[in-house]
């Protein structure tokens, strides 16, 4: 039985359990309107959010890879996205990424079954953990906000472990603060590179969570499109 094979179950927070898209999208409509964006008539409340998330998707990239720091990422997306819609900088309202940082980790959307499959999880004896690349002062939030807190024994941040996902340094620190070992424990996340990749380097099985079923090359142990499938493997 494969309920045997694993004890410690890490999962990845953003795109995984809490819905951040969708969290992310409602957060940046409220900010379209509090600030009357509109009132530049040069683009629509879509095309904000697409320009956001794909500056935001991109800073988040270098700072996942170390090249800037947190305070630079925080600081330049939204500059950046009025610049990429034919504003310049200084149109950036001063206190709009202050607002995003606020407002976003009170939303409570997750992804299905997020609620069903962890208390199925934890019903059934797996000791359940967050290995995260978000930030600290707004990750302990969103669990409150979307009543997950209470699910994990461990919450495992890189601004407290001092290393990101994929260095194999942050599982490592996962694993000793649990009391787990690698044989014995699933890392679950979306990214290919800091959950799959990461997890596979630090000795760690690893479920792939490609919701949109993207078409990859990457060996995975396991890969689900939903979370209730979690359920047929463990």
């Amino acid at each position: 039985m494969l309920t045997l094979k694993y004890r410690h179950l890490f999962f990845d927070l953003d795109h995984t359990l809490w819905d951040f898209e969708a969290n992310a999208d409602e957060t940046l409509r409220h900010l379209y309107e509090q600030y009357d964006l509109a009132r530049y008539g040069t683009f629509t409340v879509d095309e904000f959010i697409k320009v956001y998330s794909d500056i935001n998707h991109g800073l988040w990239r270098l700072y996942q890879n170390n090249k800037i720091t947190q305070q630079q990422l925080r600081a330049s997306r939204f500059p950046r996205t009025f610049v990429k819609l034919g504003l310049s900088e200084s149109d950036s309202p001063e206190n709009i990424s202050e607002q995003f940082t606020d407002i976003l980790p009170l939303k409570s959307a997750v992804f299905p079954y997020t609620h069903e499959v962890l208390n199925y999880l934890r019903d059934k004896g797996y000791v359940l953990h967050l290995i995260t690349n978000g930030f600290k002062d707004i990750q302990h939030v969103k669990l409150k906000s979307s009543n997950l807190t209470h699910y994990f024994q461990e919450i495992i941040t890189s601004e407290c472990c001092g290393h990101l996902k994929p260095d194999s340094r942050i599982f490592q620190h996962a694993l000793e603060r649990t009391g787990a070992t690698a044989p014995e424990s699933l890392m679950i996340g979306d990214n290919l590179e800091c959950d799959v990749l990461g997890a596979y380097n630090a000795g760690l099985d690893q479920v792939y969570f490609n919701p949109e079923k993207r078409r990859h090359f990457t060996q995975t142990t396991y890969e689900i499109a939903c979370l209730s499938e979690l359920k047929d493997i463990l």
